[in-house]
Parts: C-alpha cells; sequence; structure tokens
C-alpha cells in the first residue's frame, strides 16, 4: 500500500512512460513539474503551446528544451482542441492543464463532439493529500467538479474514490459519507444520502470497501472523537476516504487542509477516457508532478 506521494512517483516509474498532451503548457511550474516527471521516467511530454515563450521559460529556467516535443499554437483555447484530439487518436495517455484557465480546460474535455467524456458518463475530481498531522493518505472529492451531486453522481464520485484506493494499493478502503453529524438527522439532505450509500456500503453494491454515514468529519478522522462519542464504526478514525455532500464543503476542507494545515497534494479529473490532470494555476511544481505521477499510475 502507498503512503506517501513520493512513492506514488516511483511505483508510477515502474509501470513505463505514459505520453503527455499538456494543453498550453508554457508557464515555469508546469514545465518544472513536466520536465522533472521526464526526467524520472515517468513521461514522454508533448507541449500545446506558444514555442517562443517555452524556449524563453526553459532558458530562464534552466530546462533542456529537448525533453520536450513542442506543437507551436498561441490561442490557449486550441492547445485544449490539440491536446484532446491527440487522447482522442490514440497518441496520448494522459492530459494536463498548463496555464489555461479551468472553465476552458473543461470545455475542451466536455466537449460533445471531440472531447473525452464518454455518453451518459458523470465527471468527476479525485484529490489525494498528505497531511503532517493523519496517519497515511487520505483521498477525497469532490473538490472541484460538480457543485451539487445527486444520489447517481454521488454512488460513481464513491467508485472513483474507490477505484483510485485501489490504484495505490488499498484492497478494502475506508469510505466515509460526510455530512454535519453522525447522527442520523431526515431534516438534512446530505445525512439521509450519506446512510442510504452507507447501506449499499453493506450490501457490496459499492464494490470491495467499507462504507460508513453519516459521518461528521471529526470522526471520520479522528479515533479519539468516534471513541469519545461511543460511535461503533469500521470507518470512523481511519477513514481512507471522505465523499462530501457537495463542492462547498469539498473545497473548504482541500483549502484549509493545503493552505493551513501543510497538505501535499496529487490531483485529477476521474470519469474521462484518460486520467485527465487537474491542478491550480498557483500550484507548486512539486504538487503537479504528484498529479501527472496519480495520473500515469490510473492510465491504462
Amino acid at each position: 500500500m502507498i503512503e506517501h506521494l513520493t512513492e506514488i512517483v516511483e511505483e508510477a516509474r515502474k509501470r513505463g512512460k505514459k505520453r503527455l498532451a499538456v494543453a498550453y503548457g508554457q508557464d515555469s511550474h508546469t514545465l518544472e513539474a513536466v520536465y522533472e516527471a521526464y526526467k524520472e521516467g515517468l513521461v514522454e511530454p508533448t507541449l500545446y503551446g506558444d514555442k517562443a515563450t517555452i524556449e524563453r521559460v526553459c532558458e530562464e529556467n534552466g530546462l533542456d528544451l529537448k525533453a520536450f516535443n513542442v506543437v507551436d499554437e498561441p490561442n490557449d483555447v486550441k492547445c485544449v482542441q490539440q491536446a484532446v484530439a491527440a487522447v482522442v487518436a490514440g497518441n496520448a495517455d494522459v492530459l494536463m492543464k498548463g496555464l489555461v484557465s479551468t472553465d476552458k480546460y473543461m470545455r475542451g474535455i466536455l466537449n460533445k463532439d471531440f472531447g473525452l467524456l464518454p455518453p451518459k458518463g458523470v465527471l468527476s475530481h479525485v484529490a489525494v493529500l498528505e497531511l503532517p498531522m493523519y496517519h497515511k493518505l487520505l483521498l477525497v472529492s469532490d473538490v472541484a467538479v460538480i457543485p451539487y451531486p445527486d444520489m447517481n453522481q454521488k454512488i460513481r464520485i464513491a467508485k472513483y474514490l474507490i477505484g483510485t484506493s485501489r490504484t495505490l494499493g488499498i484492497r478494502t478502503p475506508k469510505l466515509a459519507v460526510i455530512a454535519p453529524s453522525e447522527q442520523m438527522l431526515p431534516g438534512i439532505q446530505s445525512s439521509v444520502d450519506a446512510a442510504i450509500l452507507a447501506k449499499m456500503g453493506d450490501r457490496g453494491q459499492l464494490g470491495d470497501a467499507l462504507v460508513d454515514g453519516p459521518l461528521a468529519v471529526d470522526v471520520a478522522l479522528v479515533r479519539e472523537a468516534a471513541e469519545t462519542k461511543r460511535l461503533t464504526s469500521s470507518v470512523a478514525g481511519d477513514a481512507d476516504c471522505l465523499l462530501f455532500p457537495n463542492l462547498d464543503a469539498a473545497n473548504a476542507f482541500f483549502k484549509a487542509a493545503t493552505k493551513l494545515c501543510g497538505a501535499r497534494l496529487a490531483g485529477m479529473v476521474v470519469g474521462t477516457r484518460c486520467p485527465c490532470v487537474l491542478t491550480s494555476r498557483g500550484d507548486s511544481p512539486e504538487s503537479k508532478l504528484y498529479s501527472i505521477a496519480l495520473a500515469a499510475l490510473s492510465a491504462d
């Protein structure tokens, strides 16, 4: 079982290089991360972006331009289209967002004519956090894509979390379905949904996983909190995955974990024809490297 983000890099290296298409990859953070992934033996990168800018950024940061196959395109939207087309044509295994904004990147992925979402597919985002105060990696969803998931979408998100956990070597992941309280509160929809998902988990409808909910964040992650509240649960205090009721809650937790608690992270879009790296333009090269490694490890 993978216990640290650095181990994702090591495991991805063992699987061999994946072909990486980077949409508008011309900023220093993206280029540094992709170059490091190349040196680690994770990817064979193709950059779609303004060649002159890429050359200048590489020179300023001491990066070997020969590591990249560069497709010269100054327009960010066209870069996304070309990178997505490379995946659709079977010429790339992983897609990555560069300096382009998230909305333009997602529009390219979701385009009905040439995008990467299968018919009736559900797009979501999985983040993997390494928190200094938690005893193992923690998977969180959805922090970036689905604002207010319905029950069918929550079922898909649960399966994405469980599937990504297995990629990390967790045989029977522990999934906590988050609500404001571990009490079953019929008047709160997130509590009702969590109880339904927990029952589905009990019946094996979500696969080989331990699923419990509703659980508040404290009892999901802190064993002493669960014991104080006399909560009997196979998940409480030892969750591998947190499924949040909506993007508001998930994103707030994610930002607090990374900005206030020093969590390191990897993240990717799932439910697409290939893993898609989605990080903030302000994320560090380290986070982007871990995200590339996670996507490479998840790629067929």
